[in-house]
C-alpha cells in the first residue's frame, strides 16, 4: 500500500518529485584530498607547535584512521591507487611518471586500462560528479602536465589537464648566492624552499577551489551530489601568506626527534644530499617553519570547506572522507619529502563521516590502506564495488571503530637502485618492511614509534615477522614506465604537432 501511494504520488507530481526522492535517498559524498600531509596534525602525531583546529573539529564529527596508509609514497602512485581502487602491487604504478597530459596510466598499465574512477563509478549509479584541484598527479610548476581523466566528470574547475598552475603565483627570494647559501639546493627555482607571499588568502590557489566547491554545495541539486577537492598545499614549495609564517614563529619552532646516524641498521633511501645540504646551511628551521605554516593555510582552508557544507542544504546528508596521499619527511632518517617506506612516510591522515552511522569523534587504529577508500564509499553510498578494488570496506570500522581488522595495511615503492618492488606492511603494532634487494626491517611500534631500532633479526620476534610477511604480495606487477607512444604522452603530442607543422 505505501509503494502504491508513493507510486501515485511520482504520477501526480512528475519528475521534479522523483528527482528530490531519489536525491534523498542517497547520501551526497565530500571527498577532500591534501597533497603531502603528513601525520604531524593535533588529531595524529600532534608534532609541537602545530596548529589545526579545524582537523581537530572534523576529528570530533567523524572517524579518525589513526592507522592509515598510503598505497605508495608518491604523488602519482598513490592517486592513481586511490582513483581507481588498485593497488600498485596489481598495476605496476611504483612512481612517479611525468610529461602525461591525461590518463596516461591507463597505457602505463594494462590492468588499468578500463579501470572505473572513482568519480565516473559514482556518476555511473545516478550522482553528479564534479572535481577541483590536484585529485591525479599534477604540479604548480608543470603545466598541462597531469594525469586527469576529463570523461569521469561532470564538470571539473578549470582545465582538468592544467588544474592548480594558473591559481599560484610565486613568492619572491633571493638566489642562493644572496642569501649566502651554498651552491646545490635540491630542485631548481627555490621549488625545495619557504617563502611568504604577497597577497591575501583570496590570492591563492587553494582558497579559489574552495570558493568553488562553496558555491557547488549551495547549489540546487538534481542528483546527489560527488564533490572531489583537491587542496595542494602544504606541498613544495611552502609559499602562504605571511600570516602563516607568523603564526608560527622560528624561535618557537621545533624540530622532529631523531637519532644519530639512524640509517646504520637501516635501508639507504639515497637521498641523503637533501638533508646535507639542509643541515650545512642551516635551514631545518625555516623549513619545518614553512610545512607548518602550510598546514595552518591548508587547516584554514578545510574550516571554510566544512562552514560551506554546514551552511549548504547537504548538511546532515553528506558522506565526508580526507585523505592525504603519503606521510613527509621533515628530516627524519636524513630524509625530506617522501619516496620511503618508513610509517612517517606512508601514515597519512584518513578521516570518515558518515551521517547516522559514524562513531564520530572516535579513534581506529586497525590498519587501513587509502585503497580501502573505494570500497568503504560504494558500501557506505549503497553502490557494488567494481571488481578492479584491491582494497576492503571500512565500514564495518566507520560504523564501530575498534572492530578487529585482521587485514595489515600495505604500501609499495620501486627504489631505483634496485631490481624489484619495495612493500611495507603495518598491523596495530608493528610494521615490516622488505626491500628489492632482500633487505629486511622490523619495528615494534609501542616501544619504538620512530623506528629507530631495526629488529628484523631478533629471534624474539621471528614469529611476528613471519606473520607479517604473509601481507606481503606473492607476485608483485613489475615496475611500469612511461609508455613514448601514448596520445597522452606531452612529448608524443609535440612531436605530432611539429610533424604537422603546428
Amino acid at each position: 500500500m505505501h509503494r502504491l501511494i508513493f507510486l501515485l504520488g511520482l504520477a501526480l507530481f512528475g519528475p521534479g518529485l522523483a528527482a528530490e526522492s531519489s536525491r534523498a535517498a542517497k547520501p551526497n559524498v565530500l571527498f577532500i584530498a591534501i597533497d603531502d600531509l603528513n601525520d604531524y596534525i593535533s588529531p595524529l602525531a600532534h608534532h609541537p607547535g602545530v596548529k589545526t583546529p579545524n582537523f581537530d573539529r572534523l576529528a570530533r564529527r567523524s572517524v579518525t584512521f589513526a592507522n592509515a596508509h598510503c598505497a605508495a609514497p608518491a604523488c602519482h602512485p598513490s592517486r592513481v591507487a586511490v582513483m581507481t581502487g588498485v593497488h600498485p602491487a596489481t598495476s605496476g604504478i611504483y612512481r612517479n611518471l611525468f610529461g602525461a597530459h591525461g590518463p596516461r596510466w591507463r597505457e602505463e598499465s594494462p590492468v588499468l586500462k578500463d579501470a572505473v574512477v572513482i568519480s565516473q563509478h559514482f556518476r555511473n549509479h545516478g550522482y553528479r560528479a564534479v572535481g577541483a584541484g590536484k585529485l591525479f598527479h599534477t604540479l604548480q610548476w608543470t603545466p598541462g602536465d597531469s594525469q586527469n581523466d576529463p570523461a569521469a566528470w561532470d564538470d571539473y574547475r578549470g582545465d582538468p589537464l592544467d588544474p592548480i598552475s594558473k591559481d599560484w603565483a610565486r613568492a619572491k627570494f633571493e638566489s642562493d648566492a644572496q642569501a649566502g647559501l651554498t651552491p646545490g639546493r635540491p630542485l631548481s627555482n627555490n621549488l625545495f624552499g619557504a617563502a611568504a607571499l604577497s597577497g591575501s588568502d583570496e590570492d591563492t590557489g587553494d582558497h579559489k577551489l574552495v570558493d568553488w566547491a562553496a558555491a557547488q554545495l549551495r547549489a540546487p541539486q538534481a542528483k546527489p551530489l560527488f564533490l572531489a577537492v583537491g587542496l595542494f598545499r602544504p606541498h613544495i614549495p611552502w609559499e602562504v601568506p605571511q600570516k602563516w609564517f607568523d603564526l608560527h614563529p622560528l624561535a618557537e619552532v621545533k624540530l622532529p626527534v631523531t637519532q644519530h646516524d639512524d640509517l646504520a641498521d637501516a635501508h639507504d633511501h639515497g637521498r641523503r644530499s637533501w638533508h646535507k645540504w639542509v643541515v650545512e646551511n642551516k635551514q631545518w628551521e625555516k623549513f619545518m617553519q614553512g610545512y607548518l605554516a602550510s598546514i595552518s593555510y591548508v587547516d584554514h582552508q578545510l574550516g571554510l570547506l566544512l562552514d560551506a557544507l554546514d551552511a549548504s542544504p547537504l548538511k546532515g546528508n553528506t558522506i565526508i572522507v580526507l585523505w592525504s596521499d603519503h606521510g613527509f619527511h621533515i628530516g627524519e632518517k636524513e630524509n625530506w619529502e617522501k619516496f620511503a617506506l618508513w610509517t612517517q612516510t606512508t601514515r597519512v591522515p584518513l578521516f570518515i563521516h558518515a551521517p547516522g552511522v559514524s562513531g564520530d569523534g572516535q579513534k581506529s587504529i586497525q590498519p587501513a590502506t587509502l585503497t580501502d577508500i573505494y570500497p568503504t564509499l560504494c558500501e557506505l553510498t549503497g553502490l557494488p564495488v567494481p571488481p578492479q578494488c584491491d582494497g576492503t570496506s571500512l565500514a564495518s570500522q566507520v560504523k564501530a571503530p575498534a572492530t578487529p581488522r585482521a587485514r595489515p595495511s600495505l604500501t609499495s615503492f620501486k627504489f631505483a637502485q634496485e631490481p624489484n618492488p619495495s612493500h611495507a606492511v603495518s598491523d596495530t603494532r608493528y610494521r615490516f618492511i622488505r626491500y628489492g634487494d632482500g633487505f629486511e626491517e622490523l619495528y615494534d611500534r609501542e616501544t619504538d614509534p620512530r623506528e629507530f631500532t631495526n629488529r628484523a633479526a631478533d629471534p624474539a620476534l621471528a614469529s611476528i615477522k613471519a606473520r607479517l610477511a604473509q601481507g606481503l604480495p606473492q607476485q608483485a606487477a613489475p615496475d611500469r614506465a612511461a609508455p613514448a607512444s601514448s596520445p597522452y604522452n606531452l612529448r608524443s603530442q609535440a612531436a605530432g604537432k611539429k610533424k604537422a607543422g603546428k
